[in-house]
């Protein structure tokens, strides 16, 4: 059967794309080798959000006598909430599929390879279409250490699906999801170690803010070794139980951490193989990446890549955007991609999120600036749902007010970053921005009070 529109992957960008063009009218067939909702939905984004609820949620009640409320013993229990964590999962997965199969959209179940630009092949069958989107995802990266592969360690699946609390964790990365996962165990009660081969945490995010939340943790007992490169993994007995020694080095010399687990949480790169990429003549980026203009087309007229596989934005939001703009595109309509205002959040206790331009991007780019920067404690309502608690909200503005980023550490960070968003997106200047009316009282309000 010839279809309009195949997809490989069905992840935030495929499903995206196949809802989108169903709606539109469009023959749709889908190929997903293993769970509708990709690695985002089935063991990351929301498994991990909703484990760091419950602990969010644990913590509330520890420390509920702040706000005059007393809660005699909070306890948890780990294998109820790994319980929970699938079970919204399945909900999610099956909320995918009825919308799919609702707008007319063929599910196909297997390992789908291309042939050419209009075929493709899965089952011992072949698909053709007149337009292919390639949303393949990303995988965990996992670096060349020494002893690792004769040692047990977690990625994110493994520590997503664990039911029994470790007294240590060595974490080997401090990017988001590892910071996530920092956050998620200390919170439990686990002795965190966190081992980053960069001088500061979550690269990519807002450098000022990333340092409070790492002085934050630190002194929750969570420790940072920066500026670290981890050389040797192997296993050591210590009191008759298998523990994992970390081998490092920094500019002290060497030295090492021993944990009950390991974690390691270095990154994520495009998957480029085992799909019949190399079939496909389509142009490169130097690391491989596929080049797509702003319709999301590649180099070879109807094949779309969307999501990871571009190695622009390995984050699912973008891919969601991709998807209906490489879509809207086959469907003969002018939309075109902006990477703009792209939001970025870790979803620790205290969030903190950002948008636009960070200083350290500006500042590479030579681009003049200035900053306008508040406490939290400028929005009422943060003071009234945060006791003891610090924050601070950050705006990056040109010489002439428009506004080129925003930072925000503190919670709802996350719900509320997207109203920066839209400043930057449009162009804004800080003068029209403080005119939009903001409901009172809410967190929101910050970004006004910081537009004064």
């Amino acid at each position: 059967m010839r279809y309009q529109v195949a997809i490989i992957g069905g992840g935030p960008a495929g499903y995206t794309a196949a809802e989108a063009a169903g709606k539109a009218g469009l023959s749709v067939v889908l190929f997903e080798k293993q769970n509708l909702g990709g690695v985002c939905l089935n063991e990351g984004c929301i498994p991990t959000k909703t484990l760091l609820y419950s602990a969010k949620t644990y913590d509330s009640a520890r420390h509920a006598s702040k706000y005059a409320v007393t809660v005699p013993e909070a306890s948890f229990d780990l294998p109820k909430i790994v319980a929970r964590k699938q079970k919204v999962v399945r909900k999610l997965v099956l909320g995918i599929k009825a919308k799919l199969t609702g707008v007319g959209v063929n599910i196909v179940t297997g390992e789908a390879s291309v042939v050419d630009a209009h075929r493709v092949a899965c089952g011992g069958e072949e698909y053709e279409c007149d337009n292919l989107l390639l949303c393949t995802g990303s995988e965990t990266f996992v670096p060349p250490i020494a002893g690792l592969d004769k040692v047990p360690y977690w990625t994110h699946r493994e520590a997503l699906d664990n039911k029994e609390l470790p007294a240590s964790l060595a974490i080997i990365g401090g990017g988001v999801i590892g910071m996530e996962f920092a956050s998620f165990f200390c919170s439990l009660g686990t002795q965190v170690t966190v081992v980053e081969m960069m001088d500061e945490i979550l690269g990519g995010m807002d450098r000022e803010l990333s340092a409070m939340l790492r002085a934050d943790y630190a002194k929750r007992g969570v420790r940072f070794l920066l500026s670290t490169k981890v050389v040797s993994v192997d296993e050591v007995d210590e009191d008759g139980q298998r523990r994992v020694r970390v081998g490092y080095e920094d500019a002290n010399g060497a030295g090492s951490v021993v944990a009950d687990k390991l974690l390691m949480s270095v990154g994520r790169r495009p998957v480029r193989t085992g799909f019949g990429l190399e079939n496909l003549d389509v142009a490169r980026d130097g690391r491989g990446n596929v080049v797509v203009d702003e319709h999301m087309q590649t180099s070879l007229p109807g094949v779309y890549a969307c999501g990871d596989l571009t190695g622009f934005s390995l984050l699912a939001h973008t891919a969601v955007r991709e998807a209906e703009v490489a879509v809207a595109h086959i469907a003969g309509h002018d939309d075109r991609m902006s990477y703009r205002a792209i939001p970025g959040v870790v979803y620790t206790n205290p969030e903190i999120a950002g948008v636009g331009e960070t200083e350290e991007s500006l500042r590479r780019k030579g681009t003049e600036y200035k900053v306008q920067k508040l406490p939290m404690a400028y929005s009422g309502r943060f003071v009234a749902e945060n006791e003891g608690v610090n924050g601070v909200c950050k705006l990056l503005l040109a010489p002439d007010g428009h506004v080129l980023g925003a930072h925000v550490l503190g919670n709802p960070a996350s719900e509320i970053i997207t109203l920066a968003g839209m400043a930057v997106e449009l162009g804004l200047t800080a003068a029209e921005w403080k005119k939009i009316v903001f409901p009172h009282p809410t967190v929101a309000e910050i970004f006004r009070e910081a537009c004064e």
